[in-house]
């Protein structure tokens, strides 16, 4: 059964047909994508929402649509992803990832630090996980408060070269954020 969670001002949510042109205009922003490889194109954005829109219904939980409540507007994604080795062959994985990619126009408003919450908590309660991860190029500084906001832990022996990016890449040095079980409560409380 698919998850929906929701907080004051959203709803993570089942990804719907019309979110889909909403979403790929998200993934050409270059203020969104900034600290990407490139920007998506109208076939890679659809591409993803199949694979985000297969996780939640194989598990039940993944990388949910985000809709403010008030307004039902479509802003981007939150949630929660797990990473094997297999598809990202990093010194982390297996894990599970926490991560989110809004529209330019909600940054800045707490949304991602809010569906953040939310998820971790769904994954520390109902699915008893002991530790998610979230990582970004190192000169991402809005995402590394993001984490940080919501109690995860940077450890500089922890970051890594992306291996999806070549040698040399300006985005290839990344850092990872851990957050467990045990230090989410202390932070929940």
């Amino acid at each position: 059964m698919m998850t929906k969670l929701q907080t004051d001002r959203l709803v993570l949510r089942f990804w719907k047909e019309e979110d889909l042109d909403l979403f790929a205009k998200l993934n050409r922003d270059p203020r969104v994508m900034k600290y990407f490889p490139a920007p998506l194109s109208k076939a890679e954005s659809d591409q993803m929402v199949k694979r985000m829109q297969s996780r939640l219904k194989e598990r039940g939980w993944g990388f949910w649509a985000v809709s403010e409540t008030r307004t039902q507007n479509f802003i981007g994604f939150i949630g929660l992803n797990p990473i094997e080795q297999s598809t990202l062959p990093v010194h982390f994985a297996p894990a599970t990832e926490i991560g989110w990619r809004l529209a330019f126009d909600y940054w800045g408003k707490g949304y991602a630090t809010e569906g953040a919450k939310a998820a971790l908590k769904y994954g520390f309660q109902a699915l008893r996980l002991n530790e998610f991860v979230s990582f970004t190029a190192t000169q991402n500084k809005r995402s590394r408060r993001v984490m940080e906001r919501i109690g995860m832990q940077h450890d500089p022996a922890d970051d890594f070269d992306h291996p999806k990016l070549p040698e040399g890449h300006p985005l290839r040095r990344h850092v990872l954020y851990r957050i467990s079980a045990k230090e989410w409560k202390k932070t929940s409380c």
